[in-house]
């Protein structure tokens, strides 16, 4: 049995579709589960409750950690240590290994490619709450209490990621023939991870024991996109004309006024006001495989 805790979010539906093909079986837990796959068992849990998170957890050989909290900083601070600390002691009770998808605020400002080997040094609220969780399970590998890994993405784009700034700001901007909008400064290099792409790294990862007990990051393009690269690349493929508006943080604020997620965003635009470089050389080195390029990735996006 693997198991995915945060199930029919981006990444999960992806990694259930990927899991299928290892012939496992798959569990999929959230408050209301849904089948990806026919043959999927559906476990309805709060992972902020110990005795529900342990219940879903056992008779599991991987555990894959996706679930996602409300994008406000007071609730993670609050329930990001529980929810960890939950799964990994389900985890050690049962005897699972366990699969943790991250993304790169424990980074913060890096000048450069971020890569698995960059330092936790982040420069925002949330970036401190997640360096605290992954530190909490690194501590864990390192005392060889569990067998673990994490796995990290870029800012993600793909298929039905709704709650993605790209299909804000794009997909939505070019289906409805009004003009592109970008965070910060979009002649700036931006780097997207497609979503099929991480969930094929992280069903890969989870099905490859010599991966445990270490961090990775999921496939991603090498190519250098700007926010305008991408926007182009965009307009051309649905014939339409070019042009993007940049949203300045005082613009953003304005929106933010009837955006009520925006107010939480303020502290993340550093990843929009410089380049933003994630490097997955890792994973394509040791699989001998490659990502999905951006031309191919915004067309299967814009259908």
């Amino acid at each position: 049995m693997q198991t995915i805790l945060g199930a029919n979010g981006a990444i999960a539906t992806q990694l259930s579709k990927q899991l299928a093909g290892y012939h496992a079986r798959v569990r999929q837990v959230s408050r209301n589960p849904q089948k990806i796959n026919a043959t999927d068992e559906l476990v309805s849990a709060d992972l902020l409750n110990y005795q529900q998170t342990e219940q879903a957890v056992a008779g599991s050989e991987v555990v894959y950690l996706l679930a996602g909290l409300k994008y406000d900083i007071k609730i993670w601070q609050r329930d990001w240590p529980v929810l960890m600390r939950n799964v990994i002691d389900a985890c050690k009770k049962h005897n699972s290994k366990l699969v943790f998808f991250d993304n790169v605020y424990s980074y913060g400002l890096v000048k450069g490619p971020m890569t698995e080997e960059t330092p936790f040094n982040p420069c925002s609220k949330k970036g401190e709450v997640r360096a605290k969780i992954a530190t909490l399970l690194l501590d864990e590998i390192k005392a060889q209490n569990l067998n673990a890994m994490i796995v990290r993405g870029a800012d993600f784009y793909g298929p039905d990621v709704l709650l993605s700034l790209t299909h804000s700001m794009v997909t939505e901007k070019v289906k409805n023939k009004s003009t592109s909008q970008w965070f910060g400064n979009p002649k700036l290099v931006h780097t997207f991870t497609f979503t099929p792409d991480a969930g094929k790294s992280v069903a890969l990862l989870g099905n490859t024991p010599s991966a445990f007990n270490q961090t990775w990051h999921a496939l991603t393009s090498k190519e250098k996109i700007t926010g305008e690269e991408y926007v182009r690349i965009a307009c051309e493929l649905s014939s339409r004309p070019y042009k993007v508006q940049p949203l300045s943080k005082g613009m953003i604020r304005v929106i933010s006024l009837f955006v009520p997620v925006l107010r939480e965003f303020g502290e993340m635009m550093y990843q929009y006001e410089n380049d933003y470089i994630f490097d997955s050389s890792k994973i394509e080195k040791a699989f001998s495989i490659g990502a999905t390029s951006y031309k191919t990735g915004i067309a299967e996006t814009l259908k």
